[in-house]
């Protein structure tokens, strides 16, 4: 798999869902510790490095101090540990037909025994095809890729997909 963070406009949208009805969303999780504010929503946007025009912004960024923890929205396996120029380092995890994307983390990767892991100084280590547990720690907010400050840049896919995680967030806290 292959994943982009921001695609650029080139006269077609990306495929985007419009509905969640039927979710239920007991089991879901916060992704960050320490939040301090949305400073990036889902959507259109201008380039926030200075590059023109407009550009898709396949997620939601979510400032939190450098070093805070990232959960697992939903249990799942990770079936991808990225390190590229955009998310920087990064990780997915496929739950169903479901993808979270968790991109700016800290620490780095590394292949151990064939598989990509990412590794801090603090002890996580996350290993490409482990199962995670909703809520589990798996990063930390790092500054790493295309990033202007610390946060989480947090992607969800549903199928062929991308949903706002901000519409997820809004149904989440009604059914608590």
């Amino acid at each position: 798999m292959t994943l982009s963070l921001v695609v650029v406009l080139n006269g077609r949208p990306p495929a985007m869902a419009t509905s969640l009805e039927g979710q239920t969303w007991t089991g879901a999780s916060f992704p960050v510790e320490n939040f301090q504010a949305y400073t990036s929503p889902f959507g259109f946007r201008h380039s926030p490095t200075g590059g023109r025009g407009y550009e898709f912004h396949s997620g939601l960024d979510i400032a939190a101090p450098e070093g805070s923890y990232i959960r697992s929205w939903w249990g799942g396996t990770v079936v991808e540990v990225i390190n590229d120029s955009g998310c920087g380092v990064g990780l997915v995890i496929e739950s169903g037909d479901w993808e979270h994307i968790y991109c700016h983390l800290g620490g780095q990767v590394q292949t151990r025994l064939g598989r990509r892991t990412l590794m801090d100084r603090g002890g996580i280590q996350v290993v490409e095809g482990q199962s995670v547990p909703s809520a589990a720690r798996i990063a930390r907010v790092g500054m790493s890729g295309r990033t202007t400050g610390p946060h989480l840049h947090w992607g969800l896919r549903y199928g062929d997909r991308w949903v706002d995680p901000a519409l997820v967030l809004r149904a989440m806290h009604r059914d608590r």
